[in-house]
């Protein structure tokens, strides 16, 4: 069954400030969030046809946009790229949020949070976005037991790096 367009790009559109905020923390530069931002992308579309709906919608989006801005963080040089048609793949627009009060007072927990881990970054995220530690276990796969210890260790990070 082909997948959908329209009701991949309503979701995307509900839901895409989830993608702004992985590619916002994994990205270190404009050119390196968009480029996440096209691979997330990219790997939500090819997924969406197998989404089956057992997790909320936000739940497999977070967990593919996670994963893709770690396994890409993992990626040697000599990787192969594989080419995409990109008219086969929708794209709603791309709006970063340029609010500039807004950008300055989040540039110093975003520079904070970039010197973590990436588990830890991507458990930030999840907790800055409410998720419940049982959601984060079900999108990380990491037991709820173990986010709590590593999110107040995180959080005693966060505070020494953002103290003025």
């Amino acid at each position: 069954m082909k997948p959908d367009k329209q009701q991949f790009l309503q979701l995307i559109k509900e839901h895409e400030l989830l993608i702004f905020k992985v590619c916002r923390i994994y990205g270190h530069t404009d050119h390196e969030r968009q480029d996440l931002y096209q691979e997330i992308m990219i790997q939500l579309w090819k997924g969406f046809e197998s989404f089956r709906g057992e997790a909320k919608f936000t739940t497999w989006m977070y967990r593919v946009a996670v994963y893709t801005a770690i396994s890409g963080i993992r990626k040697t040089k000599n990787s192969k790229v594989e080419y995409r048609d990109p008219t086969q793949i929708p794209e709603p627009s791309f709006h970063p949020d340029d609010g500039k009060e807004r950008e300055q007072q989040l540039a110093a927990l975003y520079d904070a949070i970039k010197t973590l881990d990436e588990i830890s970054k991507a458990i930030v995220m999840l907790y800055l976005d409410d998720k419940s530690y049982q959601e984060m276990e079900e999108i990380l796969g990491i037991n709820e037991a173990h986010l709590r210890v590593k999110m107040s260790r995180i959080k005693e990070r966060l505070k020494k790096l953002t103290k003025n």
